[in-house]
């Protein structure tokens, strides 16, 4: 079944069942990312672009992009959005969202939707070579994550931009791995190491956590999605940089489980399977 089917179409029951064993497991694996391995990023990748006719390329995709999303969240999806105002606590300064990673086509367009200012989100550099849409991901807000000490140095430095001095929101999905329409919170394979972007540059971050539910007069059986907005969480002043990031993990990790629970639909069933022993 075609990636893009699995998030568009209705699925038959008896094909929305994924055995897995870990939580790290992959349940939807591209050509690409299966030789995640081998992808490097382009010699001289700039994270942010030096040419103003780029930049102003890449600000009107976006806006394009966005209202789109408008309509994909609202319309297709029946998205509803709670606690956006809570976003306005920031105003003044930019922000990270954490969000659960349960549909990748969503999770390109409801940051968007969700945040009062553009967004810029952390990506696994290998879905640049995704075909058709990969080499417009810079251009919307995706940051690949460096693939050597340079790249990650220069990408640092261009998440710190981003969020310090042009006061942006960055979006970045702690499970990694998207499993289709899961309801509840895998713990983050990366543990607090995402949370020091917010840590180092004194930032507060919020959750946004999507849930899942049964369309009301309708043939599909395609769920319909509530988005929940929680936060700001801020660092403490008192604590080291390792317990503050330990500290907005842990609370994170809470907001997103509390608010996962809204969901009443399981579209997807998801069974744990024992792990293999070398006697079995």
């Amino acid at each position: 079944m075609a990636k893009a089917e699995l998030f568009q179409k209705d699925i038959p029951q008896a094909e929305r069942v994924f055995y897995y064993v870990s939580e790290e497991d992959d349940p939807i694996k591209t050509k690409e990312q299966e030789q995640k391995e081998k992808v490097t990023l382009p010699d001289g990748y700039e994270f942010i672009p030096r040419h103003w006719w780029v930049r102003l390329y890449s600000a009107t995709l976006f806006r394009l992009f966005w209202v789109f999303g408008q309509w994909y969240e609202r319309v297709y999806w029946q998205a509803k959005f709670y606690g956006r105002k809570k976003l306005k606590k920031a105003r003044k300064t930019g922000y990270v969202i954490y969000a659960n990673h349960t549909n990748p086509f969503h999770d390109v367009f409801g940051p968007g939707v969700a945040a009062d200012r553009r967004i810029f989100t952390v990506i696994s550099p290998v879905n640049l070579k995704l075909p058709g849409i990969g080499k417009f991901l810079p251009m919307i807000g995706g940051i690949p994550l460096g693939t050597n000490d340079d790249e990650k140095k220069a990408m640092n430095e261009a998440v710190d931009k981003r969020l310090v001095k042009q006061k942006k929101c960055l979006v970045i999905y702690p499970e990694a791995h998207v499993w289709p329409y899961y309801t509840g919170i895998k713990k983050f394979p990366a543990g607090d190491k995402s949370f020091k972007y917010a840590v180092r540059n004194n930032l507060p971050i919020f959750t946004m956590t999507t849930t899942y539910h049964k369309r009301k007069n309708s043939k599909r059986d395609l769920p319909r999605m509530d988005v929940y907005i929680d936060g700001p969480f801020w660092p403490d002043g008192e604590k080291s940089e390792d317990e503050n990031r330990a500290k907005l993990a842990r609370e994170a990790y809470e907001s997103m489980v509390k608010w996962s629970k809204k969901s009443d639909y399981d579209y997807f069933k998801y069974v744990k399977k024992a792990r293999k022993t070398r006697n079995s």
